[in-house]
């Protein structure tokens, strides 16, 4: 019987690829904190900028998000242990190195997408 480890390690890195980023907001924030670290109200505003009409997004959702980034190593998150709380997230050097990804998905998004109508 094998391992999860060993069967993502073993596994199709497409699949695995796709495991790690699927959630409705996580190239969003990578891409978000491309230019430096940002707290978590400035990375909510940044999603609820950029949304297509969407009005809110739960507080739940957008920690389980960045929980699920810090876990896969592309995000840190840097608590300063005061009062009132003080919180940021910064790309890890294995986010830093995903980053030319999330941009040649945006400009072939924009090449290509505008074409069908979908962006």
């Amino acid at each position: 019987m094998t391992s999860a480890k060993s069967k993502l390690s073993c596994g199709c890195p497409v699949a695995a690829f796709q495991k790690m980023i699927s959630g409705k907001y996580k190239l969003r924030i990578v891409w978000d904190l491309k230019d430096g670290a940002l707290r978590y109200g400035e990375i909510r505003s940044g999603l609820l900028r950029g949304s297509d009409g969407s009005a809110e997004i739960t507080p739940r959702v957008l920690s389980r998000e960045l929980k699920a980034l810090t876990r896969t190593g592309l995000i840190d998150r840097k608590d300063f242990g005061i009062v009132p709380p003080k919180v940021e997230y910064r790309l890890t050097a294995k986010g830093q190195s995903f980053v030319p990804v999330i941009d040649a998905i945006r400009k072939w998004g924009t090449r290509h997408l505008r074409e069908t109508g979908e962006a």
